[in-house]
């Protein structure tokens, strides 16, 4: 079973590229992020017509994931147990930051992490809230194989930005973001990807970071050990940032030694 995450950065603005890749990627289920419109906008007409079952949670023109599977999903929850809201003003709102379900046995996370803007920023303070609330319940689901996908607008190593001095006071590899990425690991949770799959996943729009080479390491599958004995290979699509009308993020690909119901429709390779 392949398994994917993306952030789209706006769904309906490369419904035919995302469709596109997925039918030339061949991936199973893709969890993706940042989909930018409320839940009946969507276009699941488009990957329906591929073959794609999709599951999404939007409020509105921000944030919002969605999980588009090839094969049954079950269990679909929208937003995680107690997960905090966020005040810009008024009282605290629950984004659409996180959906979850399970496919052939896997449990599948969908999550986009708050941004968390500047190190003074009440943002800041929402994003460790979310990943405190995150990391708790990582230490209840031990013991069933199940993968956290998403943007986690965290670099956890000075590796995974382009130049680490550019980056000082600022967030994304600040020292409380960074132990918050490493409650998780501490929770039990592997990185399936980087041995396997060294690599950027995301290079802004601006400054010509793409072309300048200048890309952070912010999409990661984290998964339990009972994931982690699945995992055959991974890789970066790292040319889907090339190309009209990109997102400023690349899928990360997993495939797991898990036989489905569509390995008997599937050609033979020799």
């Amino acid at each position: 079973m392949r398994i994917a995450t993306w952030n789209v950065n706006s769904v309906r603005a490369r419904t035919a590229r995302i469709v596109d890749w997925l039918e030339r990627s061949d991936v199973d289920v893709l969890a993706m992020q940042e989909i930018k419109c409320k839940t009946e906008q969507f276009p699941y007409e488009a990957f329906e017509a591929a073959g794609y079952e999709v599951q999404a949670h939007g409020h509105n023109q921000w944030n919002g994931v969605a999980i588009a599977s090839r094969l049954p999903m079950t269990d679909v929850v929208r937003d995680l147990p107690g997960q905090p809201g966020y005040a810009n003003t008024g009282d605290p709102v629950v984004e659409a930051r996180a959906m979850g379900a399970t496919v052939e046995g896997v449990r599948l996370w969908s999550l986009y992490v708050p941004n968390g803007r500047e190190l003074t920023h009440a943002h800041y303070g929402y994003k460790l809230d979310w990943l405190r609330v995150l990391a708790d319940l990582t230490a209840t689901w031990r013991g069933q194989p199940l993968a956290l996908m998403g943007d986690f607008n965290i670099a956890p190593l000075d590796e995974d930005v382009w130049d680490i001095a550019v980056f000082d006071g600022a967030t994304h590899v600040s020292p409380p973001e960074r132990a918050a990425f490493q409650a998780l690991l501490d929770a039990g949770l592997v990185d399936v990807v980087r041995d396997r799959a060294p690599g950027f996943t995301y290079w802004d729009y601006k400054a010509g970071r793409w072309n300048k080479g200048e890309g952070m390491r912010i999409d990661f599958v984290l998964g339990t050990p009972e994931l982690a004995d699945l995992v055959a290979k991974a890789s970066i699509d790292r040319m889907e940032r090339s190309g009209d009308a990109p997102s400023d993020h690349v899928p990360v690909v997993v495939d797991l030694d898990l036989d489905t119901e569509l390995d008997d429709d599937r050609p033979m390779i020799f």
